[in-house]
């Protein structure tokens, strides 16, 4: 391994750290959280707790801390298997954030970023993939699914080289949503537009 792409791996789980939701509902006089919703510092539970400005902003913040190491891998001529281990590695930052006591979300939105520098073409499929999911069955978890399972195939056709280091993040992600998926097979899985009354406190089934 090269000493850029230490350096890359490195850079891309410290920025992976940075918790957007958590510095976002700090900015904005948002209780935190890790202490509220879902307890998931991720969009969907900032969206929960927060509204849509928030949310949207967490989102992007998300996305970029996947994307920037990348492409600047990427520029910096990281081979392929590295390039991979550094969106990993951002993907890492987010779940176990080490500014943050290593609570983290679970990645979907920093791996999305991740995986945007591979191409635009690559980018749009998944996204279609992603809400036409979601707009089917209701559950944003099972759009993280279902995106994270068939990205290899797009990626194995759009641009083989990098299949195998999608299909590691594709595993971290899966990893991830363990609890997901065994909600969806019981039923239990709430849908993104169901509203729960402030009394309830709802299981951590955001995909994010």
């Amino acid at each position: 391994m090269s000493a850029t792409a230490l350096g890359m791996i490195i850079f891309a789980y410290l920025c992976g750290s940075i918790s957007s939701a958590i510095l976002v509902c700090r900015i904005a006089g948002l209780p935190d959280p890790r202490q509220h919703g879902s307890g998931n510092p991720g969009a969907t539970n900032v969206l929960r707790i927060g509204g849509k400005t928030a949310a949207a902003t967490v989102l992007v913040f998300d996305v970029l801390k996947g994307m920037l190491p990348v492409w600047g891998a990427y520029a910096l001529g990281v081979t392929p298997l590295y390039l991979g281990i550094t969106a990993i590695a951002a993907c890492l930052g987010h779940i176990y954030p080490v500014f943050f006591r290593f609570r983290g979300g679970k990645g979907v939105a920093t791996a999305f970023g991740a995986i945007a520098p591979v191409g635009w073409d690559l980018t749009g499929v998944m996204t279609v993939t992603w809400l036409l999911t979601v707009l089917l069955s209701g559950y944003s978890s099972l759009g993280a699914i279902v995106s994270a399972l068939i990205a290899p195939f797009y990626v194995w056709w759009f641009k083989p080289q990098f299949t195998f280091p999608v299909a590691m993040l594709s595993c971290l992600i899966l990893m991830r949503h363990h609890d997901n998926i065994q909600r969806l097979w019981r039923g239990q899985e709430s849908k993104i537009w169901k509203r729960r009354s402030k009394e309830e406190t709802p299981p951590n089934d955001d995909a994010d």
